[in-house]
């Protein structure tokens, strides 16, 4: 943190539970050269990793159906949310994590994610960064059913459905999870399948 323009005055931890939501206090200078005190509450919970699993092939992506308590808590009927593979990168780096979240979460053992960008999705808020990838997929590399850790309290759903269908599920609404939508954008823009 190096920005001339910011002096952090206090952090105070509001919440240590599932993850860490902070308060800073902080001055910041403005265009004009004048300094505002503000006041913005952070919520920390770990950098994470998603990927688009693709057979350009059979034209089919790999996704993901769980429920999700947040989205039910606006306005999403049933809380169930369909989504790419993704996961936090708890103390590993993202390719470490992505390989791992693919094979619990989708039963998909691969070992050439392509890492295409990363993005803040949410940094008005939130800290996490998330590592966004691409793995083409084949029958022959599916070594398990998925479904994510039970120790983690995962029941997730493996969906492999036409590039066309998930498309179509974007505009419909049944997709609306912005990790997912820029990644099935992503393959779009650049024809992978």
């Amino acid at each position: 943190m190096s920005n001339p323009k910011v002096k952090i005055n206090s952090i105070v931890n509001l919440s240590n539970d599932w993850y860490t939501l902070d308060k800073i206090n902080f001055d910041y200078q403005t265009n004009n050269g004048t300094w505002q005190t503000q006041s913005r509450e952070s919520y920390n919970r770990g950098d994470g990793a998603a990927i688009l699993l693709y057979n350009p092939s059979n034209k089919t992506v790999i996704l993901t159906k769980q429920f999700r308590m947040p989205s039910y808590l606006n306005e999403n009927n049933d809380g169930m949310m369909i989504e790419v593979c993704a996961g936090l990168l708890d103390k590993n780096d993202p390719i470490t994590c992505i390989i791992k979240e693919a094979e619990e979460e989708t039963g998909y053992k691969i070992s050439n994610p392509k890492k295409v960008f990363e993005l803040y999705s949410t940094p008005g808020a939130v800290t996490e960064k998330i590592h966004y990838f691409i793995a083409e997929y084949t029958n022959d590399l599916k070594v398990s059913n998925g479904g994510g850790l039970e120790e983690e309290h995962e029941e997730i759903e493996v969906m492999e459905l036409s590039f066309s269908k998930a498309l179509e599920m974007i505009s419909s609404g049944e997709i609306c999870d912005a990790k997912t939508i820029i990644l099935l954008q992503y393959a779009q823009i650049h024809k992978l399948i």
